[in-house]
């Protein structure tokens, strides 16, 4: 399913890693298990008492330097902070993790314009803005690595979350083609696409976990250290499990109008 280029290990200094939406489910495992490989982080989320507590958990646990940033990613002016700091040359970021997201429960029609642009701007132009910002500096230094959390949804008729999934998997695809180093995986992006996960995402959209059947379901810790595996060896697209792998597969190759059913999956 995901293509692999030159396996890439680990860099001997793992230098800066920045977490959007790092104080809960896939950023936090993504925070956990970059701390625990040595790298110092950024951590951003809006919620300022969480992410000093996360904080302070990951220096204790791991003694790695945590600094964090209060950003709302729907706001220009809090994106242009973050933007500044991923491009910064004398501080380089060696691996920028976009994972803040949200998803609205309701089809386009029932919920409000401003709340469809607020997902298109955190799940879309945000992701774009740092992705340019974060990859022009490694471009030019020659090191760096990006993470785009996507979704299976972005292969299957999800709405508006599900389009603006499909963007990131194909940018995220596309600039790792064309600005990817594969003789020596210095520079790399790669789009992590998964499906159901256990976090608090879909508590936050009021959904059920009986909306889903419990084989979709996957563990957070495991889709992360199965995305960092793939990370390392070099891989563009990484599809965590192998009932995904099969899933997005026929997604891709079935017309939409017979996977109409799954659009109300995981929203009751």
């Amino acid at each position: 399913m995901a293509e692999s280029i030159a396996p890439t290990p680990p860099p001997s200094a793992p230098g800066l890693a920045v977490v959007t939406g790092g104080t809960a489910g896939i950023g936090l495992a993504f925070a956990e298990r970059l701390a625990a490989r040595g790298h110092d982080l950024l951590l951003v989320a809006r919620d300022t008492a969480r992410l000093e507590e996360t904080a302070q958990r990951l220096r204790a646990a791991h003694g790695v330097e945590v600094d964090v940033l209060a950003l709302d990613l729907s706001s220009r002016s809090d994106l242009a902070v973050l933007e500044a700091r991923v491009a910064d040359p004398v501080e380089p970021v060696a691996l920028l993790v976009n994972n803040a997201g949200f998803g609205l429960k309701m089809p386009l029609l029932d919920n409000d314009v401003e709340a469809e642009q607020q997902m298109l701007d955190v799940l879309v132009t945000a992701v774009m803005r740092l992705t340019h910002a974060a990859l022009g500096a490694m471009v030019a230094r020659g090191s760096g690595r990006i993470v785009n959390v996507s979704s299976v949804a972005g292969y299957l008729p999800r709405g508006t979350y599900g389009a603006a999934k499909a963007y990131v998997t194909a940018l995220s695809e596309w600039a790792d083609l064309t600005y990817g180093r594969p003789t020596d995986g210095a520079v790399q992006v790669m789009a992590l696409c998964p499906g159901f996960v256990r976090t608090e995402f879909h508590e936050r959209m009021d959904v059920g976990r009986d909306a889903v059947p419990s084989f979709l379901w996957l563990d957070v810790d495991d889709l992360v250290d199965g995305a960092l595996r793939d990370l390392d060896a070099g891989r563009r697209l990484s599809v965590p499990s192998r009932r995904y792998k099969a899933l997005s597969t026929l997604a891709r190759h079935t017309p939409w109008g017979l996977l109409g059913g799954l659009q109300s999956m995981g929203r009751k």
